[in-house]
């Protein structure tokens, strides 16, 4: 039997950050999963426009950018006549459209991705009522999927987790060795004891962590006098401001290099480059950062208070530690630096990873949904 799937996003090629990456896996995905079933499919986006479109995901008829005319938008998915089977919505933001969907068509199933902070909060009345009418809820994380139990009381057999995973067009390295242009960009050498943090750093989003691995550098830089610790990742001013009084403050200015934006064809190249993966955050919704690095065979250190669990799969993959303590960050940070980072290692853990958190997984997984739903 034939149907009609349609993901709404608010947006998936225009800017970069989890949210986009896990939309646009999810549209390669489905259009996968569609093609092979001889399925409809459409990814219809409110703030990208039809330019935007990264062809390698999907093809130009599968996609319709409404370049934030939300009016148009509105009108044209809203009231056609002929309505999706599946509509899924990637954020909560897009509350109003379901609603007015489930509406004019009650049959059509609305699946939400509940990613995290946005749905760890009281929501507005649209949001309340969407997550009462939609079908399915699916949680980035099995933090999130409590989070929305114990915010919202929806019924377990509401909610699944749907974990984030690869994007399929991130190159993974065959080869584990320190790429030479980002060691002479950054004046290292292989003897250096890399610590990398990548992020996008606000100074009204407070919860990454990097500050206290900061304040860990000034003790460890005792015990390694090599130490470097790679800050990256845009920053605005005032969060730009402030790491930098900290690291003269800590009298840390020769182990911290702060990069700024990286490229997305570069991120690969700065998991090579680091020995160690750290970013002790407490409020992920998963964290596609943390498998990015362990596919590139990196360690990781993250926090145990969120999402990202689930990310080091309760410990198998990496270590979380308690982001609030100081101590346990330092000491955590200096055991792993001990333990040298063998070829071996890197290759396991790029493996590993893979075995958990490829697209070939998520299809499967998406694909059984849709056939039973």
């Amino acid at each position: 039997m034939s149907k009609k799937i349609v993901l709404f996003s608010l947006q998936t090629f225009s800017n970069t950050g989890g949210i986009q990456k896990m939309t646009r896996t999810l549209a390669h995905s489905l259009h996968n999963i569609c093609s092979n079933q001889h399925w409809d499919f459409k990814l219809i986006s409110l703030y990208d426009k039809d330019t935007d479109l990264m062809p390698r995901y999907l093809p130009q008829a599968n996609f319709k950018g409404f370049g934030r005319n939300k009016i148009g938008f509105i009108l044209q998915n809203v009231f056609k006549a002929d309505k999706p089977d599946v509509i899924i919505l990637s954020h909560i933001n897009l509350a109003l459209v379901g609603l007015l969907i489930k509406l004019l068509s009650p049959k059509t199933k609305i699946w939400l991705i509940a990613h995290g902070i946005e749905v760890w909060c009281p929501l507005s009345f649209n949001k309340r009522k969407l997550l009462n009418s939609c079908d399915k809820v699916l949680c980035v994380s099995r933090f999130t999927l409590e989070q929305m139990k114990a915010f919202h009381h929806l019924p377990a057999e509401k909610c699944e987790v749907l974990n984030n995973v690869l994007d399929p067009f991130m190159p993974l390295p065959a080869v584990f060795s320190k790429p030479a242009y980002l060691l002479q960009r950054y004046g290292l050498n292989e003897k250096h004891k890399v610590i990398l943090s990548l992020a996008r750093l606000a100074s009204t989003e407070q919860y990454k962590g990097h500050d206290r691995v900061l304040k860990a550098v000034v003790q460890l830089k005792k015990q390694y006098h090599n130490i470097k610790y790679i800050l990256a990742g845009s920053y605005d001013k005032a969060e730009g401001d402030r790491i930098k009084k900290l690291i003269t403050d800590y009298d840390i200015t020769e182990q911290v290099i702060l990069t700024g934006f990286i490229a997305e064809q570069e991120i690969p190249d700065h998991f090579l480059m680091a020995d160690l993966f750290v970013l002790p955050s407490k409020k992920e919704g998963f964290g596609i950062v943390f498998i990015e690095a362990l596919s590139c065979g990196l360690p990781v250190i993250c926090g145990n208070t969120d999402g990202s669990v689930d990310a080091i799969r309760n410990g198998e993959l990496g270590v979380a530690i308690n982001p609030d303590s100081d101590d346990e960050i330092e000491s955590t940070i200096a055991g792993s630096l001990a333990e040298p980072l063998t070829l071996t290692k890197r290759k396991e853990l790029q493996q590993q990873c893979m075995a958990h958190f490829s697209e070939r997984n998520y299809i499967e997984i998406i694909q059984k949904m849709l056939i039973n739903d």
